[in-house]
């Protein structure tokens, strides 16, 4: 057994929700489906890089799609937060279950404006248009862009691109 494959305690927990037909593999060669696809989540690596120690890689792939498809995973977890749930291990206002990564520039954590910066944007906007800011409507035009002087001209495509406009809502 490898570092992170499930012990027998949880795969005994595990087992009984996977299916395995009457010509099915072996018992012994589904935990180890399951452990590659669980190791290849975990190492976010390509299906290809899955040890050779939980199967070929083409099987343990066909593995989790027929699986997948069939909802076991689904009825799996479940499963396995109602057995929890029954033994007093987990309350069930902290199960979550979360497959998204976010990441963003350390930038992007947020400007913080003074009151007094926005005001002044405010009254330098309605000073350039003549019209307090809530009164502005959209701001929209077509410019048509001139093609690159070193290349050709594309054709077949339009060459207009959508850009803030003369603000009358016009779409000329």
């Amino acid at each position: 057994m490898a570092r992170f494959d499930v012990t027998d305690a949880e795969w005994a927990l595990i087992e009984r929700h996977l299916p395995v037909a009457a010509t099915g593999p072996l018992p012994q060669r589904v935990r180890d489906q399951f452990n590659g696809v669980l190791w290849r989540f975990r190492a976010g690596t390509g299906w290809r890089d899955v040890p050779e120690r939980y199967g070929p890689w083409p099987t343990v792939h066909a593995r989790l799609r027929v699986w997948a498809k069939a909802g076991v995973f689904q009825a799996l977890m479940d499963a396995l937060i109602a057995e929890t749930a029954t033994r007093g291990k987990v309350g069930l206002e902290l199960v979550s279950v979360d497959s998204t990564v976010v990441r963003a520039h350390h930038e992007s954590a947020g400007l913080a404006v003074a009151g007094e910066t926005l005001d002044a944007l405010e009254q330098a906007l309605t000073e350039e248009k003549g019209v307090p800011l809530p009164e502005q409507g959209p701001f929209l035009r077509v410019v048509h862009h001139r093609p690159h002087p070193e290349r050709a001209p594309r054709t077949g495509r339009s060459q207009s691109v959508l850009r803030h406009g003369a603000g009358d809502g016009s779409w000329s």
